[in-house]
């Protein structure tokens, strides 16, 4: 293990941090979505600052940013990504990248560490404007060709034609090379106020959760709503209020404390005052860390669709949407080298947790070892413009990221 561990610049954290909010900058916050003219400038100049830091350095054929180091490896990759929501924080992914940039610089600053090699990524499209995750599963050799054939933004543009726009289309897609890319790391905001509430400084992610989505379909009797008594009224918006009742007696006996369940929309139609709804429709998402319980949730979530039907005139369809994922465990080696730095940093500052968010890291996982740190967000808040992190945590996350980092490549060099 290196006695002296790599120091990072906090001001030069800082500065690249503000430099590249002001691509895309909407009063506090920052409008950067994927593969738009603002979100290729800002690569440009991040594909710049690479170079700058000795890293070779460049913008592939689906629009990751990526940094190779100039030295043989064994490497650790670091980074996260950089593209926002439509209504986007400064940070997000954002602070992982740059923690991967001052990383890189402060490896080859310190004697100690200056020959093992840190790679850098900004993925392209962890938010999903044309298809999520879409640099990370490139890069680990997922199938995307439906993605480059068939996704469109919310304007329509094609991602094929959106890549063709920037240039982009012939370039070389950047790779996992196993042999080389033996671990990641995923510095990030929690996105949560879990850490602030605890007043714990960083964050050592144990799991990133699994996620279920469906929709139930009510359908009833769409009736005058003054001449229709409510004896006999099959009223498809009550018979959904009801059901929420139900869905959430049932997980609330199944959940822990990290268990959250959502109906985030709910359709009524015609949707009018003076009609009986005849149809209703809501959309639930689960989210856990431990996939028998998900899988728990799965059935009993059936189950109380049959129990419906078998007692109500108003009857339930449940359909299930695409794109489940199942949890992802975070490496519990890197786990360990993340809280001896945060301990050595922050002493009794810090706590395991598990990721409620999904990031590159549950790509990327299912493939090399990966793991991820967490620093606070104010009040908890992200995906919004008010989105923020103290600089003193943001600097201390940095410190512990950096220490951490020189352990796992200490480690990885005598692998």
């Amino acid at each position: 293990m290196p006695e002296d561990f790599p120091r990072i610049n906090p001001v030069r954290l800082l500065d690249d941090l503000k430099t590249l909010r002001s691509f895309g900058a909407t009063g506090p916050g920052v409008v950067r979505l994927s593969l738009s003219p603002v979100d290729i400038e800002a690569r440009r100049w991040l594909a710049g600052r690479m170079t700058d830091a000795g890293l070779d350095a460049a913008i592939d054929g689906v629009g990751t940013v990526f940094g190779r180091s100039r030295k043989r490896g064994p490497a650790l990759v670091i980074g996260s990504h950089t593209d926002t929501q439509p209504t986007g924080g400064w940070l997000d992914g954002a602070l992982g990248v740059i923690y991967g940039l001052e990383i890189a610089r402060a490896f080859g600053e310190c004697e100690a560490t200056r020959e093992f090699a840190v790679d850098v990524a900004s993925w392209i499209d962890e938010e999903g404007t044309f298809s999520s995750f879409l640099g990370s599963r490139s890069f680990t050799g997922e199938a995307i060709d439906a993605s480059l054939h068939g996704a469109r933004n919310h304007e329509g543009l094609l991602l094929g034609d959106a890549l063709a726009q920037a240039g982009l289309a012939n370039a070389p897609r950047v790779t996992l090379d196993r042999m080389r890319q033996r671990a990641y790391l995923e510095p990030h905001i929690e996105q949560g106020g879990r850490l602030e509430a605890s007043a714990k400084s960083i964050g050592v992610v144990t799991t990133i959760v699994g996620i279920r989505e469906f929709q139930v379909r009510f359908t009833g009797q769409r009736n005058h709503a003054g001449t229709t008594p409510m004896a006999i009224r099959r009223d498809a918006g009550a018979a959904l209020v009801a059901f929420i009742a139900r869905i959430d007696d049932a997980f609330d006996r199944l959940a822990d404390a990290d268990t959250v369940w959502t109906v985030g929309r709910i359709d009524l139609d015609p949707g009018s005052f003076s009609v009986v709804p005849g149809k209703a429709t809501l959309n639930l998402q689960f989210r856990d860390g431990n996939a028998g319980r998900l899988h728990a949730m799965d059935n009993a979530l059936a189950g109380l669709v049959d129990e419906w039907n078998a007692q109500h005139a108003v009857k339930a369809e449940l359909i299930a949407c695409d794109g489940a994922e199942e949890p992802v465990t975070m490496d519990a080696g890197l786990q360990r080298h993340l809280a001896q730095a945060a301990e050595a940093l922050a002493p009794g500052q810090w706590t395991h947790m598990p990721s409620g968010a999904s990031h590159d890291a549950q790509v990327i996982g299912h493939h090399i070892p990966a793991c991820m740190l967490f620093v606070p967000s104010i009040g908890g808040v992200s995906h919004d413009f008010i989105e923020d992190t103290a600089e003193q945590h943001i600097v201390l996350g940095c410190e512990v990221a950096a220490q951490a980092a020189a352990r796992i490549a200490e480690a990885l060099s005598h692998d």
